[in-house]
């Protein structure tokens, strides 16, 4: 299986977007290889010119080839997809034109498939290209008829080649103007698809992260809690702290909300700037925090939180009396062996009980 998948990375190479154009390629070569052996059976039963055909199914093979390796590195050659898009169009509108100047009795069956060709480049093309490729298809394909009813009006009367214009004509816009609101519809959807990724990615954002301070909320928090429960092995070690900002009901009181907003803000991300790469702090409810220390033994999380205390006493909030300094008190826990972090968190909360009862400002172990 290995082999496989290896060539068919270098065949279709790994990203998805090229792939899908790739696959579209794959297609159109089936209908050209379809076409050339529908030509084929067209020389053996007498109804085309067997050199002409040759030629044109040596050119539509090439032509194929060459798409494949425009498409396939079109990368380093700079090719948009509108433009491969186009190219194959006229491309493959010329050989159809080819296809209809020596198929005899048998051209008007080759009418529809200028309309699939039209309906088939849509896919890939705006609104106004799609238009532009129908237009070259009817001057093409007319200019063609002209010629043949005018080399040999017997084989090819003037009047059927005028009801085959005005059929191929009708059928052309009919299928350009769909193709072109389906275009449209197609790119409303792309559109609104976009916009939902974005509000998924919003209420994603929404669901984790809590809005005034940017760290985790709660219910993120317990996620990760649960997550690190099933991740650590037995005798790993972690730790959980409390954290309460000291006398923040006063701030509110003398100041307002809004300026204890801010002091909620600037301490979460003096705090943020003291943790490990791994730890995670989340705002637990009001002015309470709660900081998850994985891997870690009790003196490296107290570690932690001296450097937390150290950064958030030297906070500087504007609007707020000089002499007021900053402060939060801590309970610390560490996590004991096969313990639910619920356990190890009330535990927690009763050293955060002693800090604060002790005077505040102060980080007190379970």
């Amino acid at each position: 299986m290995r082999p496989v998948r290896d060539t068919t990375r270098v065949l279709l190479g790994a990203e998805p977007a090229l792939r899908r154009m790739l696959n579209y390629w794959i297609a159109t070569a089936l209908l050209y290889l379809a076409g050339i052996l529908l030509l084929a059976a067209q020389v053996a039963w007498g109804h085309a010119p067997r050199q002409p055909a040759l030629l044109l199914g040596a050119t539509a093979a090439a032509g194929t080839l060459a798409f494949y390796v425009l498409i396939r590195f079109s990368t380093a050659l700079a090719l948009a997809p509108g433009t491969l898009a186009m190219l194959q169009s006229l491309f493959a509108i010329g050989c159809g034109m080819g296809s209809y100047a020596i198929a005899g009795p048998m051209r008007a069956a080759l009418l529809c498939m200028t309309v699939v060709i039209v309906a088939f480049c849509a896919v890939a093309l705006r609104a106004r290209q799609t238009l532009f490729v129908s237009a070259a298809a009817l001057s093409g394909m007319g200019y063609v008829m002209w010629w043949l009813q005018a080399r040999d009006p017997l084989r090819y009367p003037p009047a059927v080649e005028a009801m085959n214009f005005g059929y191929m004509a009708a059928a052309l816009l009919s299928s350009a103007l769909l193709s072109s609101e389906m275009t449209k519809l197609r790119r409303r959807m792309k559109h609104k698809k976009q916009e939902l990724e974005q509000a998924l990615a919003t209420i994603r954002i929404l669901a984790t992260v809590d809005e005034l301070t940017a760290l985790s909320n709660r219910r993120h928090m317990n996620e990760l809690l649960s997550a690190e429960e099933r991740r650590q092995p037995p005798g790993a070690r972690s730790c959980v702290a409390l954290l309460d900002l000291d006398f923040f009901k006063q701030v509110n009181d003398r100041h307002g909300h809004a300026l204890g907003d801010a002091v909620l803000r600037e301490f979460a991300r003096a705090a943020r700037g003291a943790l490990r790469s791994n730890d995670t702090l989340a705002r637990w409810g009001g002015e309470e925090f709660l900081l998850l220390l994985p891997d870690a033994a009790q003196q490296d999380a107290q570690r932690v939180l001296d450097r937390m205390a150290e950064r958030v006493h030297a906070l500087r909030v504007e609007g707020l009396d000089p002499g007021w300094r900053v402060s939060f008190s801590a309970g610390l826990a560490a996590r004991r062996d096969g313990e639910p972090f619920t356990e190890a968190i009330s535990r927690a909360d009763k050293a955060l009980y002693r800090a604060k009862a002790a005077g505040r400002n102060r980080i007190e172990v379970a």
